[in-house]
């Protein structure tokens, strides 16, 4: 638990600082780049997604997983990776062309073909990537991160202000891929083999046939939204869609690397250890609403304030979709871990079930209720992810012992503290003096909001409140050079 709690803290920061600098280029490409534009590359990185569910194949997931990992099973891991990976280099390069045409969006093509040439050298750090979340060496990774990160944001900044348009973003990520593998380089885990095999292979297969209904179900119920606002509206309501997304995304972007880093290993491992998963649930559960469901229900209030702050004026018809998208990612968070207990537990393939439900479901009600507005659309979505709440619920029951019951208490206190929330920032919305830029209003209202966050969390005994002094007590102990308690 301490190595974990520790590779967690590094995880925290080295992500928070990709986040950073990944955010001050979202905000300086909202300036330079025009909503079609980001639209367009929303629209084709859908199909790049989806793509990379194929090519991983349950390869990292397998690595992480494996009780008894030998340089055997690591050799076959590689060759399945490989493969998947250059072929469908080939197929993406030459369908860009008839995906363009589907979409009537010629800029398309190019940026497929440039994202093409990423799964060429993807392999060559996605296997080391794996093996160092399986050993929780954080800080190794942290170094990869942020090198890539500052590759990705040097190439889209100076491409952008050169007039590249959609194509500064494509060349960013392939910066980003080839930086990230070359510097994990250094840091291959001792013994790791540098040839692929094609021996053994069928273990890596028969987890990868199991997970990959499960990856790709989600792939395509993410890609859904944007391919199906793409076709019923247009480019730019893509890029609004995206906008609002991102904004109610920025908890995700933030702490999403930590919340889920080494999970699958974790969870893994308790499981070959025999120990019941349900109390484990329970307090992952509630430690990651009891700061998610705030910041959601808090961006969902100041959801216009946000906009203006960070994107400016041009981006404010992206604002009704918010709160319907606020609770889509309130949802999402209850059901986080869902996956990789389905997974520790041998069954990965069950999470497809709930995922085909939601992207049915996005589809029907994306059609039905759409009426030309963002609104609809966003309503149509969250609607479409509620439906899928039974079947993950019975889930829980069958499969994990997890009743909605034991889920409810567990949660209870994150659901009070996000209410006391959201009635303060609400409250402060009507306090913000129209005289002080947004930015500067949304910088102070954090700090009210805070301790009403935090006094909530001990009104309510939230488990959260134990780690928060830890976490301070760690950063003060190091700070005057003592050891933290135990």
């Amino acid at each position: 638990m301490v190595n974990f709690r520790r590779s967690l803290v590094i995880n925290f920061f080295a992500s928070t600082g990709t986040t950073i600098i990944q955010f001050i280029v979202s905000l300086t490409l909202a300036r330079i780049l025009s909503p079609s534009e980001i639209g367009v590359f929303s629209m084709t990185v859908v199909f790049i997604n989806i793509a990379h569910i194929f090519r991983d194949f349950g390869v990292g997931s397998y690595l992480q997983r494996e009780a008894e990992l030998t340089p055997e099973k690591i050799r076959a891991a590689m060759g399945v990776l490989y493969t998947s990976s250059w072929f469908l280099a080939a197929v993406i390069f030459f369908a860009s062309g008839w995906v363009a045409e589907w979409f009537k969006e010629p800029a398309i093509g190019p940026v497929m073909k440039v994202l093409a040439l990423g799964f060429l050298f993807i392999p060559l750090g996605s296997i080391t990537h794996a093996l160092l979340t399986r050993e929780f060496a954080s800080d190794k990774q942290a170094f990869a991160s942020i090198a890539s990160t500052l590759a990705y944001a040097a190439t889209c900044l100076s491409l952008g202000a050169l007039g590249f348009g959609t194509m500064s973003l494509a060349w960013a990520n392939l910066a980003n891929i080839l930086v990230g593998a070359i510097a994990l380089i250094p840091f291959r885990p001792k013994g790791m083999p540098w040839l692929p095999s094609f021996k053994r292979w069928r273990g890596v297969l028969h987890f990868g046939l199991g997970s990959l209904a499960s990856n790709c179900a989600n792939a395509v119920n993410e890609a859904i939204p944007d391919i199906l606002l793409g076709k019923l509206g247009g480019a730019r309501q893509v890029g609004l869609f995206s906008r609002a997304n991102s904004t109610v995304a920025i908890f995700g972007y933030v702490a999403g690397s930590t919340v889920n880093y080494g999970a699958i290993s974790y969870i893994s491992q308790a499981h070959h250890r025999g120990e019941p998963l349900t109390p484990l649930l329970n307090r992952a559960v509630a430690l990651l609403t009891g700061v998610g469901w705030p910041m959601l229900g808090v961006t969902a209030v100041l959801g216009h304030e946000i906009i203006l702050a960070l994107y400016g004026q041009k981006w404010l018809e992206s604002v009704p979709a918010i709160p319907a998208l606020a609770i889509t990612g309130g949802i999402g968070l209850l059901f986080n871990y869902t996956p990789t207990a389905l997974l520790a537990l041998g069954k990965p393939y069950l999470s497809a079930i709930p995922t085909a439900v939601t992207i049915l479901s996005r589809v029907a009600f994306g059609i039905l209720l759409f009426d030309g507005s963002l609104l609809s659309f966003s309503w149509a979505i969250c609607i479409a992810t509620i439906a899928a709440v039974p079947v993950m619920l019975v889930q829980h029951h069958h499969y994990l012992g997890y009743t909605a019951t034991s889920m409810t208490k567990a949660v209870m206190p994150s659901a009070i503290t996000t209410l006391f929330c959201m009635a303060a920032a609400a409250l402060l919305k009507l306090v913000m003096p129209s005289s002080v830029p947004v930015l500067v209003n949304l910088c102070w209202i954090t700090i009210p909001i805070t301790i009403v966050w935090y006094s909530t969390l001990r009104l309510t005994r939230h488990p959260l409140v134990n780690e928060v002094h830890h976490f301070a007590g760690s950063i003060k102990a190091k700070i005057f050079k003592r050891p933290a308690a135990k």
